[in-house]
């Protein structure tokens, strides 16, 4: 069957009919939008819960390794109590592929003919590949990273959910603090969600630094611009504090500025070949949209920071701005007691303008 876009699904869905399909196969690295689907897919063939007692009747999930060709065959095929449906999710599917087995060929046969009374929804882990025979069998739907130009509004959504309202500065200091990540944006909101709870005031910037642990001007990427805008002294005195915050990592500091020092890169090689001004971040957002790098805020406000940023450089600097941060990487990566802290430090340091540069 041809697979579904996860927007094509959430849009049937929201129409209020039961889904259309018996069987759906979750696939994709966004693991965070997969749980969303399935909670979706579950509400739509069981109602919302909360209210309907035989709904816990009716709703089974299951891991793939736990399952046996028989538990399997009673879970798809059991008649729903009190209702018109029944639910079955099953997580891991991704073991099945990995070798031939019994259970897998009992998943197969079922998938010939299955139930029409029973939802089943199958979910593959991120960065797994679906099983092309069950894919072929069922309705797939490709559920990967969204578009950073989304998250916003996703982050919204999902503080709704939990019954939050987050102030703009907030939304926008978490942002800045977490990046795209929504497995981490979730975990995040769900602390917030503990903070405010039996209160109706909108949760604040403040709340944000108090919880998380980030102030405005502190976060990764407050590092990253002062970085690529040569203000290696402050990026320097940037890294200790970014360090300490909940979730952080020399690594993804790194990542994150191996990332935005090719972004820059970018631009400058537009610059040098001639491309306007005025038509550069442009000409870099086309770029951005072409590879969809992951990780970034808007593309095109990254788009516009590159364009900026390349001013600050020329190709051989950025040249040998990428050679350290991969030293560094490398260091970060190999050595059996090193000073995290210091390498990225005296990474940034490196990115300071000389004298002779300057000049």
């Amino acid at each position: 069957m041809a697979a579904l876009t996860l927007d094509a699904l959430l849009r049937s869905l929201k129409k209020g009919a039961s889904p259309s399909e018996t069987v759906y196969l979750l696939y994709g690295d966004e693991d965070v939008l997969k749980d969303e689907a399935v909670r979706m897919l579950v509400d739509a063939a069981l109602g919302v819960g909360g209210g309907d007692s035989s709904r816990d009747f009716n709703l089974d999930v299951r891991f793939a390794p736990d399952l046996t060709p028989e538990s399997f065959h009673a879970l798809v095929n059991t008649p729903p109590m009190l209702a018109e449906r029944r639910a079955v999710v099953i997580r891991g599917v991704d073991q099945l592929g990995k070798r031939k087995t019994k259970l897998r060929d009992e998943v197969l046969r079922y998938l010939a003919s299955p139930n029409p009374t029973t939802l089943l929804v199958l979910v593959v882990a991120a960065g797994e590949e679906a099983d092309p025979e069950i894919l072929r069998a069922s309705t797939g739907v490709e559920v990967d990273a969204l578009a950073a130009e989304r998250v916003p509004r996703w982050l919204h959504h999902r503080a709704s959910t939990l019954g939050l309202t987050l102030a703009q500065d907030a939304s926008v200091l978490l942002l800045q603090a977490v990046g795209n990540d929504l497995s981490t944006l979730s975990r995040e909101l769900e602390k917030l969600a503990s903070l405010s709870a039996g209160t109706s005031r909108p949760v604040t910037a403040e709340d944000v630094s108090s919880l998380v642990g980030v102030r405005r001007g502190e976060t990764v990427f407050d590092l990253v611009e002062a970085a690529l805008e040569r203000r290696a002294a402050q990026a320097a005195q940037l890294v200790g504090p970014v360090l300490e915050q909940a979730g952080m990592s020399s690594v993804k500091i790194l990542s994150l500025l191996g990332t935005h020092l090719v972004g820059t890169a970018l631009a400058r090689s537009e610059r040098d070949r001639g491309v306007n001004v005025s038509r550069l971040p442009d000409a870099v957002f086309r770029h951005m949209q072409a590879v969809r790098p992951y990780g970034m805020r808007s593309y095109k406000e990254e788009a516009a920071r590159w364009t900026a940023w390349s001013a600050f450089w020329t190709a051989r600097e950025l040249g040998d701005a990428m050679r350290a941060a991969l030293a560094a990487d490398n260091a970060l990566k190999t050595a059996t007691v090193s000073d995290d802290r210091g390498i990225v430090t005296q990474l940034v340091l490196r990115f300071a303008v000389t004298k002779r540069e300057a000049a």
